[in-house]
């Protein structure tokens, strides 16, 4: 079975034939099947009416069982100040997060989810949840946590150099 990376390397074979083009293969590969996957998550949680960037901040207080700071969840989300402001505005008028004043300092807010924010990121990640399952269903069990533990041992060793 062959893809088009696989004509990509032809291509640089024909091309460079001195060149070892084989790294091509793995990083072009992650590459198209990165948004490949980005378009379709994208397509499951925008059905729900929110961007990727709300599922985040949705999921990460759905996680946490907790009320959180911005700052804690501008951390786990990877969002700027501004951004995060901006979404949590959104989400807060949809009726879906609650921003409330710390008990520890009154000068600073927690966000939580509403009741309504809670069944409602639970449904999202039950979508989302099935939508990845569909994305995976090409592989075995077996190959899935192949997969898993390959890419798992990848992306530890370029957090570990962070």
């Amino acid at each position: 079975m062959n893809d088009h990376v696989d004509f990509i390397l032809q291509q640089w074979k024909k091309a460079r034939p001195e060149l070892d083009c084989s790294p091509m293969g793995a990083i072009g590969r992650l590459n198209r099947i990165s948004k490949f996957l980005g378009t379709q998550i994208d397509e499951c949680i925008t059905s729900f009416g929110i961007s990727r960037l709300e599922f985040d901040i949705l999921a990460t207080l759905r996680r946490a069982e907790a009320a959180l700071t911005p700052t804690q969840l501008y951390k786990d989300t990877m969002l700027s100040s501004g951004a995060m402001s901006t979404r949590l505005d959104a989400l807060e008028k949809r009726g879906l997060v609650a921003r409330i004043a710390s008990k520890e300092d009154r000068r600073s807010v927690v966000v939580e989810l509403t009741n309504e924010g809670r069944e409602f990121i639970d449904e999202v990640v039950e979508a989302h949840v099935d939508n990845e399952k569909n994305l995976l269903d090409v592989f075995s069990d077996e190959e899935e946590a192949q997969l898993n533990s390959l890419l798992r041992k990848w992306l530890s060793h370029y957090e570990q150099s962070q």
